[in-house]
């Protein structure tokens, strides 16, 4: 196989960004280290544009065998939310903010910038507890992952989407153990991810057996460019023939039966596409005839449209195929390494599927196999809506389809809810507590000399008992003009480009956003639009407290 499909990921791949050997360099602590009993271990594993419907456990048809054991053995999230884009939700995750509140996405106020002094990443809130961590794979949070308590790094780094730059592998130096790829090497990212982190635990186990450890494993699978190994590709040559409108209505079927959604289809919206994608002549000029730019019915489609469609969701499928194998691959090794059963294992996707139509990097070629390293297709809106089932758009909005994630938790020593389904509203912002939880740690007053504000995130272990529930809470979205606040079952959005005005949901009896209730409930409106003005604001008060990196403001001490 060519460079490419090996460093498949907008162009990224695990390549490192800086001098040989300086990403494997082990960091040294200044923090002691405190093992005082038998603390879990943490393995947090991202998918990348992956819609919440896709793996078997979640509906779909695709053959996820690794994730359905884990779903089957631990407990699945119904309604858990990212942010609707990736940067955000990696910044979620790892330091238990919202995005907005430490400068890792824009709003209206504040910018992009430098994470605040009270921040920091869950490997230095770990690390006095006895923790090493290790990542592998994409990065996209500022700074560098060796300087925030990871002492093993291996992936992108410099940002998350360096389309322009491809890289044949470098080795890494992991202290002795050999790389999986020599230098200039084809590899493809996903299996290369995994053997990353793969020889992480094996010198974990050699070097610091019995101490615990924090393993993020961010695969770029299956965010675009389309690239996939041909043996996987050939798995669904003819699986989705039949277009995205009977996978929608099969997916849904599925869905209902096992209860993780009692709702109708929510419209396919044959007019809506994110806003910085190629047109529809671009499109067929740069890709070829079969490209589509909207999610139209499938019957509309002419021949040599289904064709390129069935095999673009063909390839989609079998990235994230490749990347259950892999996953699998890191569930045998906590077993050999005895460490499986103390092993708290958390998957989710960074947002929803992509309709994004865009070519960057080495470009398309269009003589070149699909799905190989020189072509460059994307999912697009007609297979990101089937991804996505039921929910409305995708990647980019806050409405479902944008935000909602599949969350898997697996623990054999720490869940007793073994393959039941929680229907209480997560977030990624729930990560970092539900990690300090269960490993009895607390969140720090203070860190290098700043006030810490209070984290928006609860712990899930509640979850993990039988007939846990976590309760009615408030959560809050904002991304590129686009707004939402949910409160308990009530969730007001708005998206960019529909005059910005408030649509108002009620989740319980209609999570697909079929019915706008904003013009019988006005008062409803008024109170959530207030009550997501009041969550920016502070916010913004936040950032300019001392410690944010900003001009001091004095926080009102106790302000939640």
């Amino acid at each position: 196989m060519r460079r490419r499909d090996f460093v498949r990921s907008l162009g990224l791949g695990v390549a490192a960004f800086a001098r040989p050997g300086l990403l494997a360099a082990e960091v040294t602590h200044s923090a002691t280290r405190i093992t005082t009993s038998p603390k879990p271990n943490i393995l947090l594993i991202l998918a990348d544009d992956m819609g919440y419907s896709d793996v078997g456990c979640y509906g779909g048809e695709i053959d996820t065998p690794n994730l359905d054991a884990l779903a089957a053995n631990g407990v699945r999230f119904a309604q858990h939310y990212s942010t609707g884009r990736c940067w955000p939700s990696r910044a979620c995750i790892l330091t238990g903010y919202y995005a907005q509140n430490i400068r890792r996405d824009k709003m209206r106020g504040g910018g992009m910038g430098r994470r605040p002094a009270w921040a920091p990443l869950v490997p230095e809130l770990l690390k006095p507890y006895g923790y090493y961590s290790y990542h592998s794979g994409k990065w996209h949070l500022d700074g560098n992952p060796r300087h925030n308590g990871f002492e093993r790094s291996w992936g992108s780094e410099s940002n998350g989407c360096d389309w322009d730059r491809f890289f044949a592998s470098r080795p890494w130096q992991e202290d002795g153990v050999k790389a999986p790829v020599k230098p200039g090497e084809e590899y493809y990212s996903t299996v290369a991810v995994a053997d990353h982190a793969v020889q992480c635990l094996k010198l974990h186990k050699q070097k610091h057996d019995g101490q615990p450890f924090f393993q993020y494993v961010a695969f770029y699978s299956p965010h675009f460019p389309l690239h996939a190994l041909q043996k996987d590709i050939d798995k669904y040559r003819d699986a989705y023939n039949e277009g995205w409108d009977v996978i929608r209505d099969r997916r849904l079927n599925r869905m209902k039966k096992i209860g993780l959604v009692d709702c109708e289809l929510s419209p396919r919206h044959e007019d809506i596409k994110p806003p910085w994608n190629l047109n529809g002549a671009g499109l067929k000029q740069r890709i070829g005839p079969g490209e589509v730019p909207y999610a139209i019915a499938w019957n509309k489609l002419d021949e040599a449209e289904k064709k390129l469609q069935a095999t673009k969701m063909a390839i989609h499928a079998a990235m994230i195929h490749r990347m259950d194998a892999e996953i699998g691959r890191l569930v045998k090794q906590l077993k050999e390494m005895g460490a499986y059963e103390n092993t708290l294992i958390l998957f989710a996707s960074d947002n929803g599927a992509s309709a994004e139509q865009m070519i960057r990097g080495d470009k398309h070629d269009k003589s070149a196999p699909l799905g190989s390293a020189k072509s460059y297709l994307c999912l697009g809106p007609g297979w990101a809506t089937a991804a996505n089932t039921p929910f409305r758009l995708h990647k980019h909005w806050n409405h479902e389809g944008g935000i909602s994630s599949p969350l898997i938790a697996h623990w054999p020593k720490g869940i007793a809810a073994r393959g039941e389904l929680r229907h209480d509203p997560t977030h990624f912002v729930d990560v970092l507590p539900t990690a300090l939880a269960a490993i009895g740690g607390k969140l720090p007053d203070t860190h290098k000399g700043s006030e810490v504000p209070p984290k928006p995130g609860v712990s899930l272990l509640p979850a993990f008992a039988k007939d846990g529930v976590l309760g009615e809470r408030t959560l809050w979205w904002c991304h590129e003009g686009n707004q939402a606040i949910r409160k308990g079952d009530w969730k007001l959005t708005m998206r960019i480009g529909n005059k910005q005005t408030w649509e108002l949901y009620n989740m319980a009896e209609d999570r697909s956003e079929t019915k706008d209730l904003s013009a019988k409930h006005p008062e409803k409106v008024q109170l959530l639009a207030k009550e997501w003005e009041a969550v920016a604001q502070r916010f913004r008060d936040d950032l300019k407290a001392p410690g944010s990196g900003k001009s001091s403001s004095k926080r009102k001490k106790g302000k939640k």
